[in-house]
């Protein structure tokens, strides 16, 4: 019996797998709009198997989108196009799932393949994109060579927190059923919450408690306008490979108070803080954010996904089979395979007869592999 093929409930809502495609952004949107590209993306991945489809990052404010291709949820206009996503991903037998950010500091970039820095007059003259302000817990810049954000005032401090409930709202009213809070890889929620971007002395910054303070609130507003029957989750960065920064045990306590604020899930990340380059501590490997996500599950008693450079079955596998994490979560493997769900339920010996598949392709595989067979030429 396979863990990963198993189902798992979160408040009302049953996943069909414990796999999860990973919020991937893909700077199609305009003004915020979702479009064709993104029903396709984001439909081939139901098709494919995955338990948990999560849109793209999706800015809670106009000024808070990474690019000018971030998708929106700042206006009720934004909602039309996005669900029918949400409804061709539940048709589908998969739970559509969004994540709502704000960049911060890390606002006003261009898209990655224009050179992921940022947006400057030369944008506005060859692509017609012009900067914005940006703004921050602290006047202190992402990296060297990026503007100095605004320090953010309370009523800006209060504002974004509304922006938040309030694209939860809207998430609901076009289907969605599970929201994830980006507050990972240094945008804004993990500004707040690490000293090295956060150098306030009020009540949103200095102690452990006033760093925490504007994720909970986030927490509260989301869930504040967020169907109780429906799942809430944060990505949070497990650490940022830092001194001074956070560490594990920071980010075991911050879940904590996040499930206690009404929090049912932590996608376990970490870094991107300190600017563009990997950190000297960071040692990139198979599954090495896994072990974040089994502290977090057994030291603050919530449920977590595992996240980061997993691509094998077997291995994904053992991680759920031994309550390492509950759910596990792929991005750019599915991009490159967006069947890879399926693929390792033939591998696992779930499903060798393509029942899990979409009837319409699975009668298909089915017809070829009896006829290999009879062939004996594969």
């Amino acid at each position: 019996m396979s863990t990963m093929f198993s189902q798992f409930a979160l408040r009302n809502v049953t996943f069909k797998n414990r796999i999860a495609v990973s919020p991937m952004s893909q700077y199609r949107a305009v003004d915020g709009h979702a479009n064709h590209w993104h029903l396709v993306h984001l439909g081939r991945f139901a098709i494919g198997g995955a338990g948990l489809v999560y849109l793209e990052a999706t800015a809670v404010e106009k000024d808070g989108r990474r690019t000018h291709g971030d998708l929106g949820l700042w206006d009720d206009a934004q909602v039309a196009n996005l669900s029918p996503i949400a409804a061709f991903i539940e048709a589908e037998g998969s739970v559509p799932g969004i994540q709502l950010g704000h960049a911060g500091r890390k606002a006003s970039e261009r898209r990655p393949w224009h050179g992921e820095t940022p947006v400057d007059t030369d944008d506005e003259v060859n692509r017609g994109e012009a900067p914005w302000p940006i703004e921050g817990p602290s006047a202190v810049p992402y990296a060297d060579g990026w503007p100095t954000p605004a320090e953010m005032s309370q009523d800006a401090i209060y504002r974004v927190i509304a922006s938040f409930g309030e694209a939860a709202r809207r998430a609901c009213d076009a289907g969605f059923k599970v929201i994830e809070v980006y507050a990972a890889h240094g945008f804004l929620v993990h500004q707040f919450l690490s000293p090295i971007s956060n150098q306030r002395t009020d009540i949103w910054g200095g102690s452990f408690a006033n760093r925490n303070r504007f994720a909970v609130e986030v927490a509260k507003s989301v869930r504040a306008n967020w169907p109780d029957d429906l799942p809430l989750a944060f990505r949070l960065s497990g650490t940022d490979w830092l001194d001074g920064g956070i560490e594990l045990e920071d980010t075991i306590e911050t879940a904590r108070l996040l499930r206690d604020a009404g929090v049912d899930m932590i996608d376990c990340s970490s870094g991107g803080i300190g600017g563009k380059n990997r950190p000297r501590r960071m040692k990139v490997d198979e599954g090495f954010q896994v072990p974040f996500a089994e502290a977090i599950k057994n030291s603050a008693d919530i449920s977590t996904m595992a996240v980061g450079f997993l691509w094998d079955a077997e291995k994904c596998e053992r991680i759920l089979a031994t309550k390492q994490a509950d759910m596990i979560a792929l991005g750019r493997e599915v991009l490159h395979d967006p069947n890879w769900p399926l693929k390792a339920a033939h591998a696992l010996g779930v499903d060798d007869q393509h029942a899990l598949w979409p009837v319409e392709a699975g009668w298909w595989l089915q017809k070829r592999a009896r006829l290999l067979s009879k062939l004996k030429i594969r």
